[in-house]
């Protein structure tokens, strides 16, 4: 379990969305200290964190950032990219896009922030996921979120014996600017950053935030059928 007093956190994409929610719900619990990441670190808008510039695919800029917070406890892989690529007819660049961001970006910021956790007596990496991880869509998306799940269950039991613990945060949509072409019933980003700062303290394994993703993951045992529609016939 780890405790969210007093700790130094560092989210990225943290100037928007569940990243945001995530910053404001931080320091509402008493962090020492939030590094908030952003492309562009002017549009981090909280008065109290500490705005860097951070592009999660570059290692360089990786390298730059972890050389900077050297006092982090808690790594928080929030920053994320959905542009609708499918499968069969987007270019391979927008697949692979994808993948750089949602996958290898929260690898790199875990590769370089693990020994910084671990010389600082141990802490938390926290990555979010989403309901998509357990159910395709036709595109990268989907899939960059199923093999960040893969390796969010790798790195637990990776980081286990170093005194880091790893929670995996799913959810269904949340009312951000990612969805805002979405209808539907939404989260609220504060919800979802609230459950998930629980399951860090706690030290929950996963935190499954709605209805629909908690039905998705019951649902991986059963037959596909259940899950897809257009294969029941």
């Amino acid at each position: 379990m780890t405790a969210i007093k007093d700790s130094v956190v560092l989210v990225t994409g943290g100037s928007r969305g569940v990243g945001k929610a995530l910053v404001e719900e931080l320091y509402a619990r008493g962090a020492g200290k939030v590094y908030a990441t952003a492309r562009d670190p002017r549009t981090v808008t909280h008065p109290d964190a500490v705005a860097l510039a951070l592009e999660v695919t570059d290692p360089d800029s990786v390298a730059a950032v972890a050389e900077r917070a050297q006092d982090v406890t808690v790594l928080v892989n929030n920053a994320g990219v959905a542009t609708g690529t499918r499968f069969l007819t987007s270019s391979l660049d927008d697949i692979h896009r994808e993948f750089e961001v949602n996958f290898y970006g929260p690898l790199l910021l875990t590769r370089a922030f693990v020994p910084v956790i671990e010389r600082n007596g141990g802490g938390h990496v926290l990555n979010v996921h989403s309901v998509l991880s357990w159910l395709a869509e036709g595109g990268a998306y989907s899939a960059s979120k199923a093999a960040l799940w893969s390796q969010t269950n790798s790195l637990r039991l990776a980081l286990q014996p170093r005194g880091i613990g790893v929670t995996g945060l799913h959810m269904g949509y949340v009312d951000t600017d990612m969805t805002a072409h979405v209808d539907g019933p939404k989260a609220k980003a504060e919800d979802i950053a609230a459950a998930a700062l629980d399951g860090v303290e706690s030290g929950a394994h996963e935190v499954l935030a709605d209805d629909l993703t908690r039905w998705a993951k019951g649902a991986l045992s059963g037959d596909l059928a259940a899950m897809y529609q257009q294969l029941a016939g």
